[in-house]
C-alpha cells in the first residue's frame, strides 16, 4: 500500500503545482512564470526536499510520459486546420525549417564538442530544439538519454520563448510568417505558446514550424541511427 501511496502523493503534487502555476501566469504573463519553468523547478525542490530518488517521482507520474504519444499524433490537427497557409507559403516553410533545424544541429554539435561531452550526452543535447514528444523520440533513436533530452529541450523552449519577444524589438520582423516562425523554430512549445500572445496567425505558423522541425529532427535521427549501425 505504501508505494501506491507514494505515487498518488507525486501525481497529487504535480498536477497542484501546475494548475497554480497557470494561475500565477494568467496574472503576471512574464517568463519566469511560465507553467513549464515552475512546475519544473517546484516538482524537482519538492523531490530534493524529500530526499526522493527520480524514480520514486516517476512511479506517479509515468502516464504523463505516456500521454505524449496522444500529444504528437494530435498535431496532426493544427496541420489540417491551417492547410490553406501550408499550401500558400510551403516553400518559405521547407526553406526555413531546413536552416533552423541545420543551424540548431550545428550549434548542439559545437555545445557538446566545446565541453567534450560523452557520446552519450552528445546524443540527448542533438534534438533540443524541437518539441519534447518528438526530441524523447530522437534522442533514443540516436542513444542519447530521453528523459535529459526532455531538460535541454525545455531549457531552449524557456530561453527562446524569454528571449523571443525582445528579438522582435530589435529586429527588423514585421510580417506573422516570420514572427511566427522565429518562435516556432527557436522555442517549439513555449514558443508557440507565446506567439499566440501576440497573435492567432503567429500561433498558426509556430505551431506548423514546430511540427516540420520536429518531423524533420525524427526522419534525421533514424537515417543517422541506421548509417552508424552500418559502422
Amino acid at each position: 500500500m505504501l508505494p501506491l501511496i507514494k505515487a498518488l502523493f507525486w501525481c497529487a503534487c504535480t498536477l497542484g503545482i501546475y494548475l497554480a502555476s497557470r494561475r500565477l501566469h494568467r496574472s503576471q504573463g512574464r517568463w519566469w512564470s511560465s507553467p513549464l519553468l515552475v512546475t519544473w523547478v517546484g516538482c524537482g525542490l519538492l523531490i530534493v526536499t524529500a530526499h526522493a530518488s527520480y524514480r520514486e517521482y516517476l512511479s506517479g507520474t509515468h502516464w504523463l510520459v505516456w500521454l505524449l504519444g496522444p500529444a504528437t499524433v494530435a498535431f496532426a490537427i493544427p496541420m489540417h486546420r491551417h492547410r490553406a497557409l501550408i499550401r500558400r507559403h510551403w516553400l518559405l516553410m521547407c526553406v526555413g525549417v531546413t536552416a533552423g533545424s541545420i543551424l540548431a544541429v550545428s550549434s548542439s554539435w559545437l555545445l557538446a564538442s566545446a565541453f567534450h561531452l560523452s557520446p552519450e550526452l552528445r546524443a540527448s543535447l542533438l534534438p533540443r530544439s524541437v518539441t519534447t514528444p518528438l526530441a524523447m523520440d530522437a534522442s533514443a533513436r540516436l542513444g542519447g538519454v530521453p528523459e535529459l533530452t526532455a531538460v535541454f529541450t525545455a531549457l531552449t523552449g524557456l530561453f527562446g520563448a524569454a528571449v523571443g519577444e525582445s528579438l522582435l524589438h530589435i529586429l527588423p520582423v514585421r510580417s506573422p510568417l516570420a514572427r511566427g516562425a522565429l518562435f516556432g523554430m527557436g522555442a517549439h512549445g513555449a514558443g508557440v505558446a507565446k506567439a499566440l500572445e501576440i497573435g492567432q496567425e503567429e500561433g498558426a505558423v509556430a505551431s506548423l514550424i514546430m511540427i516540420f522541425a520536429g518531423q524533420v529532427a525524427v526522419i534525421a535521427a533514424v537515417i543517422v541511427a541506421g548509417f552508424l549501425k552500418r559502422w
